[in-house]
């Protein structure tokens, strides 16, 4: 009889999860017309919705943003990445620079949309302290040049604890504290969560579902793929005949690692649950700052 019991709560709560994510799309529109404050949903269809994300490597799009961009793109927004470093760590910049490409291609980001930049006081180091007034007055042109409104970027944690993301959100809290954030447009952290929490999957979509927020993305099945996908582009640094299929990546291990061909370096891969996990992957962002 335990037996049935148990077969019957998996089933229930795979149907509830497969219903959860039918219902998905309306609830993300209605959090998005709170978020932006619009009065109608109409205008958040299409260009209504114009996105930037504020990176500091290659990889962190796909890693980290991946299930938002991939909603974002879904709702036929416009969205934009500025890259605040070409992740020369190993002085590959040059390849990793075409493996952001090649990963924002699958996620839906076009390519005149993609910014990299590459200065010299940027480096991609967990050591090195970026200069809030230098990344402010890279922000602030990007800003200026575009009409945002939606911003997004790393949480004072900066979700993996690089000290690159953690000078990012320094910076745009900077921002929005001293006024320099154009007139409507919302601030938007991606909130860090435990390890325990990043790795139970889809069991965690239940307390996701009920923690407050301003705006959450819950990710299905083909949300989990492409971005394994957009990773293993990061792995492999080009799309060629030989490089991983979808069918491939949704095989792929939430830690892996992979020997760069250039410098024999190890990387690891790891599994976050705004990319991997299970099937259904919850990325949550919390507003910090509205101008």
């Amino acid at each position: 009889m335990s037996i049935y019991l148990a077969v019957f709560m998996v089933v229930a709560y795979f149907i509830w999860i497969k219903c959860f994510h039918n219902r998905h799309r309306r609830t993300l529109l209605k959090s998005l017309q709170t978020v932006l404050e619009v009065p109608s949903l109409s205008e958040i269809n299409g260009d209504g919705i114009r996105a930037l994300i504020i990176t500091a490597h290659p990889d962190d799009e796909c890693m980290f943003f991946a299930p938002t961009i991939l909603r974002l793109v879904e709702l036929d927004a416009i969205v934009h990445l500025l890259c605040l470093s070409e992740g020369n760590y190993y002085n590959q910049g040059a390849q990793r620079k075409q493996e952001l490409f090649n990963s924002c291609a699958v996620l839906g980001i076009q390519h005149s949309r993609i910014t990299i930049v590459d200065h010299k006081n940027l480096p991609d180091d967990p050591k090195a302290e970026w200069r809030v007034s230098l990344v402010s007055s890279i922000i602030v042109k990007h800003m200026r040049a575009h009409t945002f409104n939606m911003v997004l970027t790393f949480d004072g944690r900066g979700v993996s604890g690089h000290a690159n993301h953690i000078a990012i959100y320094k910076t745009v809290s900077y921002l929005a504290s001293t006024g320099q954030v154009p007139n409507g447009c919302v601030l938007l952290s991606l909130v860090t969560v435990g390890l325990l929490r990043k790795y139970t999957s889809f069991l965690e979509l239940p307390l996701s579902s009920l923690l407050p927020s301003c705006f959450c993305c819950f990710s299905g099945a083909q949300g989990y793929r492409m971005p394994c996908y957009a990773i293993a582009l990061n792995s492999c640094g080009s799309v060629t005949s030989t490089s991983p299929s979808l069918d491939t990546c949704s095989q792929t291990p939430s830690k892996s690692y992979h020997k760069d061909r250039r410098t024999s370096r190890s990387t690891e891969i790891i599994s976050c649950r705004y990319t991997y996990g299970y099937h259904y992957c919850c990325v949550s962002c919390e507003q910090f700052f509205s101008h």
